[in-house]
């Protein structure tokens, strides 16, 4: 067989947005939806419209990545967003290798924040050539000159090449929907960006002529034709017939593609034929995992297996045994928890899921405990009953010492309150990196932390920096063990009975510590309906009721004056729960309880965390 050199096709660009949450990737891409003419006139288009995940709108963030085509002139632009959060970095690596260049995309007034530098990492490692977007010009704040120096260290800083370095700069206002490469010409669209994505990215390499290879990246499903495998093809056509599915672990096997989807906008539609380059959907192969290869029939020739940042956050979760388990959800059997955790492990490669000794219990590890708490949130939006453990940390071995995840933290804060930050990460291992003063009365200062020390760390953090703080951690390797962490000071209000919380047992409670839960909530024996003052559990009566007597005299009746309680959700709750305790999770509540229920069966005394 005679070898053809790759060629770069001319008609398409493939490249991702790298940015920081909320420096208005989702939107800048809903004007490039509209200026190239992709909906009618007539069309009604919700805003964000890459964000479509509930939990993605309510939360202002992207979770999974997702693809979008627009056409400029004769060439076809393949956008994927990437999601901004490092927890989900599993996402961001799948994406980066379908794409040919990258986007980056920083705020003119906060520059390039730590989630930026994560996603930048990762395409600098890739060799992928940058276009640097600098947006929200109109902001009253905005320090264009200032920002785009930051860009130029953190590239530095990220050992960029030269011609990494030597990267384009377009200022805009996406909102606005306007662009432009020199700031004292003012711009009416996105015109400039279209053009600078055309001549300052190179299209995609591939060998039409050669064997066919498509490595699935990600993964979609359909009611109606089941499973998609959404990725790019390296080399080759592809079209509905048959091939060789390659998997990870080296086996292979025959399968059958029984069609294929390309993009128009945010829509799927289907391609007679699709050449190396392309960025498609494949339908009909119902066991495809993320990273298998889909090679020539007679020729099959595997690619390069997907590189991923191993998990290092662990959670045990298990089927609701709670007295009140059934009553609000939908799915409550370990059969069904075991499925879906299967379900997500395949649809997301930087999951694992194992079994434990406890037939209804599953141990899955993850980047962060933001990315389990997102798993566990649209498990219970789905009907699902569980608990969870409180997270801990995956440890690995290395020339016999053990050693633990750290984290990169970056922390942005008022000056009034860096004793108070020093001295919290102090307690929880942490030492000071480097401190930048912005020029404002704001301070950057980055932190070498354990992933221990910041669990449960981001509600202490922003009470003390009065919600004025902001933080964002980056993983950062592995290092030998720091030794004990002290963990939660504070015993748990732990209720003793079944029955509804009323508020004279509320009115006598509160004084001895925080209230979880309102007047009227029912509550069981196990369940923590509050945290206590000293380091030791109190078991408290909190459905006590008044004994009414027949004497009434003046000034006897007081006025019940209740504290309001602290809610705490899910995420709140994760933080929180100690090593003999667990998050009920149902479809309507959010519940903390002691993993044994019975009073008479927990030990008199909380043991103290030796993390």
């Amino acid at each position: 067989m005679v070898q053809t050199t790759p060629t770069r096709r001319d008609d398409i660009r493939n490249i991702a947005i790298i940015a920081h949450v909320d420096h208005g990737k989702t939107t800048l891409v809903d004007g490039l939806l509209h200026q190239s003419g992709i909906f009618r006139a007539n069309e009604r288009v919700a805003e964000r419209v890459m964000d479509s995940l509930d939990l993605e709108r309510e939360r202002g963030i992207t979770i999974l990545a997702k693809n979008t085509t627009v056409h400029y002139g004769n060439v076809k632009i393949n956008i994927v967003d990437t999601p901004g959060h490092a927890d989900f970095g599993g996402e961001v690596e799948r994406t980066l290798a379908m794409v040919d260049g990258v986007m980056l995309l920083v705020d003119a007034s906060e520059g390039p924040l730590p989630q930026t530098r994560f996603v930048l990492k990762k395409a600098l490692e890739a060799n992928l050539p940058p276009i640097v977007c600098i947006n929200k010009i109109d902001r009253p704040d905005a320090r264009v000159g200032v920002v785009l120096d930051e860009i130029y260290d953190l590239f530095i800083d990220l050992d960029a090449s030269e011609d990494q370095l030597d990267f384009p700069v377009v200022y805009t206002n996406a909102r606005a929907g306007i662009a432009t490469r020199d700031l004292k010409q003012p711009s009416e669209n996105l015109k400039p960006l279209f053009d600078l994505i055309v001549q300052a990215l190179p299209g995609p390499a591939g060998d039409i002529q050669g064997p066919t290879q498509f490595q699935a990246n990600n993964l979609d499903y359909n009611d109606y034709v089941g499973r998609l495998a959404v990725g790019r093809i390296k080399n080759g056509t592809l079209a509905v017939g048959n091939y060789t599915l390659c998997r990870m672990d080296g086996t292979q096997q025959p399968v059958k593609v029984t069609q294929v989807y390309g993009w128009e906008g945010l829509k799927r539609i289907e391609l007679p034929i699709a050449e190396a380059g392309d960025i498609v959907a494949l339908a009909g192969i119902e066991d495809i995992g993320i990273g298998d290869t889909i090679a020539d029939r007679e020729n099959p020739r595997p690619l390069p297996a997907l590189r991923i940042d191993e998990p290092t956050i662990a959670m045990v979760f298990s089927a609701n045994n709670s007295p009140w388990s059934g009553r609000e959800g939908e799915f409550v059997t370990s059969r069904k928890l075991r499925e879906r955790l299967q379900y997500e492990q395949r649809k997301n490669v930087s999951l694992r899921v194992a079994d434990t000794d406890q037939p209804d219990a599953f141990q899955v590890t993850g980047r962060g405990e933001f990315q389990l708490a997102i798993v566990i949130e649209t498990m219970r939006r789905e009907g699902y009953e569980l608990q969870v453990s409180k997270p801990t940390v995956v440890t690995r071995e290395i020339n016999g010492t053990l050693h633990e995840p750290v984290e990169l933290l970056v922390i942005d804060v008022p000056e009034d309150f860096i004793g108070v930050v020093s001295q919290l990460l102090a307690m929880r291992k942490g030492k000071m990196t480097k401190m930048v003063h912005a020029g404002s009365s704001r301070v950057r200062l980055e932190f070498s932390v354990p992933s221990r020390g910041l669990i449960g760390f981001r509600s202490r953090f922003l009470t003390d920096t009065r919600g004025t703080g902001i933080m964002n951690a980056l993983f950062d390797g592995w290092a030998p063990w720091h030794g004990m962490i002290q963990g939660r000071s504070n015993g748990a209000m732990v209720a003793d009975r079944e029955g509804t919380a009323t508020p004279y047992a509320i009115f006598h409670l509160q004084e001895r510590g925080i209230i979880f839960i309102s007047p009227g909530d029912r509550v069981y024996e196990g369940m923590v309906v509050g945290e206590y003052s000293r380091d030791v559990d109190l078991n408290v009566n909190i459905s006590r009721e008044k004994k009414l007597t027949n004497i009434r005299a003046a000034g006897r009746d007081e006025n019940i004056i209740i504290t309001p309680h602290r809610e705490m959700g899910l995420e709140d709750g994760i933080e929180w729960v100690g090593d003999d305790e667990l998050v009920e999770v149902t479809p309507e509540s959010v519940r903390l309880r002691k993993k044994v229920l019975k009073q008479s069966d927990r030990p008199r005394r909380r043991q103290e965390d030796g993390d």
